[in-house]
């Protein structure tokens, strides 16, 4: 979906079906500056009103969130997006469950703190930046824009939220159930596509949040730079899977496939390349082709199905190139590589591939894994981290070797027989140029607030 100027609305395509699923009007790029303006006042009340009643408007934003789970919002992002409804459902009910809690973390977090020594008081606040603008992708239409918006709101910024133009109406409902309980012009909408994403970056605004691609990113602080801007991105994967010779080859391959396939491999800490010993790569090959053949790709409304449709034909497109290119250069499918439905790629297992093959160098967001033997421990290492990418990794083996080997990667979040996922309070952060600043924890959610020192002389 790439409006034109001329285009007055956004309109949004249900990816498995192509039926329209309803618009939005594309907000004027000469609109902005009001709206930033009608922001920065509305901010100076919301900061006003201290940390703890900030929280305690935002609170009732959980039980709606869970409500509209099981009601229009669920089925609105299976029409736009296309995942399971089962997954999009539970995407909403996982914000709404958790923002109690995310909303105390905040509180603690951002705290004023009292420091001392022999000569000197010192008070640590985390006041507010003013203005922040949020920029949010399509894969998680809900989960994305909440990671953005709550720690901002939190710190007392106002926002002015573009959602994805792929998933306009999702992140509008999401908006309207935050503001609710909010003062009008705390938390705002902008709709379009990269005229409006850029107008917003070169605004009269303090802080830019953005979750998506790379590139996007590359410019975005590119375009901060002259006014010093305040930046905070979390972008792209090409996420590394390393099975040791004593992995549980099981509990790998059903991993890999998992993560690989979950969202029809549009997720950032997707598992795109797998790096198996060679020792055991034949049967962890077989164990994947049985996996992926219980993938049931599908319309998101059918109970059965666990992978949806790509989210337009552009990603298709991009998917499929980079795995013909692949097979034209060598690489052996193992499983799928074909016979792929209008809308969707049939989830796919390639083998014998190398890190000449784009396929192995940019991300795929796409149900797409690819396997390479090697033969050392050090070569799984080097292989590994041979990428500009260093979101997220995992390792499968006997405990003390997978962790060794996790210790030796360049991610910014290393699961060890698991997901990179971490514990609670543990930071979501990118290494390398996948992140720019984080999200989460103590540490991530005072990257939403200026750090501001008042010292007093002790007497």
């Amino acid at each position: 979906m790439q409006p034109t100027l001329e285009q007055e609305t956004l309109d949004s395509i249900n990816p498995a079906t192509g039926d329209s699923v309803g618009s939005v009007p594309i907000t004027p790029v000469g609109d902005i500056t009001a709206m930033v303006t009608r922001a920065r006042e509305a901010q100076k009340a919301w900061a006003a009103l201290g940390l703890k009643e900030r929280a305690e408007r935002l609170r009732p934003a959980a039980d709606a969130l869970i409500q509209a789970a099981e009601g229009e919002l669920g089925e609105l992002i299976t029409r736009e997006m296309g995942k399971p409804i089962r997954e999009a459902r539970g995407e909403i009910l996982s914000c709404g469950k958790s923002l109690s809690g995310e909303l105390d973390e905040i509180i603690e977090a951002l705290e004023p703190e009292t420091l001392e020594d022999k000569r000197t008081t010192s008070h640590v606040y985390h006041d507010p930046f003013g203005v922040c603008v949020a920029i949010s992708p399509w894969n998680f239409p809900v989960a994305m824009p909440h990671s953005l918006v709550i720690p901002a709101l939190m710190a007392g910024n106002s926002v002015i939220l573009k959602p994805s133009e792929e998933t306009p109406l999702s992140g509008d409902r999401y908006a309207s159930i935050l503001s609710a309980a909010l003062p009008d012009g705390v938390l705002q909408v902008v709709h379009g596509a990269d005229a409006q994403g850029k107008a917003l970056v070169q605004a009269d605004i303090d802080l830019i949040a953005f979750t998506g691609s790379r590139g996007a990113g590359k410019h975005i602080l590119g375009s901060a730079a002259g006014g010093l801007k305040r930046v905070i991105l979390e972008l792209g994967g090409k996420d590394p899977l390393v099975v040791l010779k004593d992995a549980d080859l099981e509990a790998a391959a059903k991993f890999a496939t998992a993560n690989g396939f979950r969202n029809a491999g549009q997720v950032c800490v997707s598992t795109e390349r797998v790096y198996v010993d060679e020792s055991v790569a034949t049967e962890f090959e077989e164990i994947l082709a049985r996996y992926t053949g219980d993938a049931v790709m599908g319309n998101g409304f059918d109970d059965e199905t666990r992978v949806g449709p790509m989210v337009n034909s552009r990603q298709r497109d991009h998917v499929l190139a980079q795995v013909d290119s692949a097979i034209k250069a060598g690489a052996r499918v193992v499983a799928g590589g074909a016979n792929h439905p209008e809308g969707f790629v049939r989830p796919t297992v390639l083998a014998g591939v190398d890190h000449d093959m784009d396929i192995m160098r940019e991300e795929t967001f796409g149900p797409v894994i690819c396997v390479q033997t090697f033969a050392t421990d050090d070569e799984a290492v080097t292989l590994a981290n041979d990428t500009p990418f260093g979101l997220g990794a995992a390792v499968y083996g006997a405990e003390d070797h997978a962790l060794a080997v996790a210790r030796r990667l360049d991610a910014g979040m290393i699961g060890v027989n698991k997901s990179c996922g971490g514990a609670s309070g543990s930071p979501w952060v990118g290494a390398k140029q996948s992140g720019y600043g984080y999200h989460s924890s103590r540490d991530g959610h005072r990257q939403f607030a200026q750090a501001r020192v008042v010292s007093v002389p002790k007497s």
